[in-house]
């Protein structure tokens, strides 16, 4: 009866490295000769070498360093990308928060007719809000200063929609739901700092429409009047640079809308779902519809971001690498250390795919101990930082009062599956030599 490894079971326990291993005696064809093999006895023994108890040397020591180099290089990891992550949680709460979630713009005087309809067929599902927009660039002045900017005229009869306004008032009011027969506007903080207006100042606003106009019957362009309402601040610069808000239908009248809207935004209660919301719009509408998500306004940021988030994470998998050659170094003197063990293994029955098994799984279970060890100190140090915020930071300065962090599971899949596999893959070398030994010439020269 053959097993592939077998042998007597007093020669197997003639080496007291071998004992304690399982085994399973049975009867062979003759029914009196018993033959005994071992259960994954590779694991075994790759366990006996790492975890038995001997003296230090400078095989232990170097695995030792192989050990905290793989701790250090995963905490560092899992550290730094929770803290990518977080911050790119910071961005997406603040863009979100000012930003519909999806924007449906019709390019087209066709589809912008459809609008309405379709309003009212989105209005009837379970969504935050659906608002009609129209928005614009146009020239603001005041006195002699003046600046290109946005016009964005939204529908402030809706409370849900002026609730993106909740919080970011710096100075006076949001505009009210009914009109005060007065051209009310909504300006970014920064923008007012450039034009040096302030609460109840006129500015004067030129559209491109009055431009046209003005050049085709030879005559000066239409200037609009209107008085600041309010000064907000977004946390975008972009938008408190360049950004002014006005009643939907003042807009209409700026801009040479007339009765027609240029698109339709809406807010959902889960910014994620406007992603497969997206794919339902887009199979639904026509090519004279442009459908956006709140991650498209901003791809270039998301995109400049996650490439600064793989930069870190090759960087960081540098100290793993390190770790790795001592790996290769500490288990390449092993291999020369228990010449004699492998010689008695491979006459006892051993294969070659066994001796290399074994190598193999020292370097697994090395990266295996480093990786569990390093997510167990990243840990600490994120309930540290998110308990007791241990790196501060100035709130008047940075608007949140710590760095940010943010565990994700795929983080751990990432890090630990490519510090295990790396770890393996450094005893190859090491593996491959040990099952090349000649068992004659290891028994014979010890």
């Amino acid at each position: 009866m053959d097993f592939g490894l077998s042998f007597c079971s007093n020669i197997l326990c003639h080496s007291d490295r071998f004992c304690g291993a399982k085994f399973y005696c049975v009867k062979n064809s003759a029914g009196n000769n018993f033959e005994v093999f071992v259960v994954k006895f590779e694991h075994f023994i790759a366990r006996r070498y790492l975890f038995a108890k001997h003296k230090i040397n400078f095989i232990t020591i170097i695995s030792y360093l192989s050990i905290t180099g793989i701790t250090i290089g995963v905490a560092a990891l899992i550290v730094v990308l929770s803290v990518f992550n977080g911050f790119s949680n910071l961005v997406t709460s603040y863009l979100i928060s000012f930003d519909p979630h999806i924007r449906i713009e019709a390019v087209s005087e066709a589809a912008q007719k459809e609008l309405p309809q379709l309003q009212t067929s989105l209005a009837k599902e379970s969504l935050q809000y659906v608002t009609p927009y129209v928005k614009g660039k146009i020239v603001v002045v005041n006195g002699n200063l003046n600046q290109v900017v946005e016009l964005k005229g939204i529908d402030f009869t809706d409370e849900k929609v002026t609730e993106n306004f909740e919080g970011k008032m710096l100075l006076g009011d949001i505009l009210p739901q009914q009109s005060t027969g007065t051209s009310e506007i909504l300006i970014g903080a920064y923008l007012a700092d450039r034009m040096q207006a302030a609460i109840g100042d006129t500015l004067s606003i030129i559209s491109p429409s009055s431009v046209e106009k003005a050049i085709a019957s030879f005559s000066l362009p239409k200037i609009y009047k209107v008085v600041i309402k309010g000064i907000f601040l977004s946390n975008n610069n972009e938008y408190d640079a360049s950004l002014i808000f006005c009643p939907l239908p003042e807009a209409q009248n700026i801009l040479s809308y007339k009765n027609s809207l240029q698109g339709i935004e809406i807010k959902l209660v889960d910014e994620q779902d406007a992603f497969p919301l997206k794919e339902k719009l887009q199979a639904r509408l026509s090519d004279e519809f442009i459908v956006s998500t709140w991650y498209d306004f901003h791809k270039d940021l998301y995109s400049v971001m996650n490439i600064e988030r793989w930069v870190a994470y090759a960087l960081l998998m540098m100290i793993i690498a390190v770790a790795v050659f001592n790996i290769l170094g500490s288990l390449s003197m092993s291999v020369l250390e228990k010449r004699r063990d492998i010689g008695i293994l491979k006459v006892k029955g051993a294969t070659e795919a066994s001796i290399k098994k074994i190598f193999l799984l020292q370097g697994f279970y090395v990266g295996i101990i480093g990786t569990l060890a390093g997510f167990a100190l990243g840990l600490l140090v994120y309930y540290l930082q998110t308990t007791y915020k241990l790196y501060p930071l100035n709130p008047l300065e940075y608007k949140i009062d710590a760095i940010p962090m943010n565990l994700r599971l795929t983080d751990f899949f990432a890090v630990g599956g490519a510090s295990i596999l790396l770890s393996t893959f450094a005893a190859l070398l090491p593996a491959k030599k040990a099952s090349e030994i000649n068992p004659v010439e290891a028994i014979k020269w010890e």
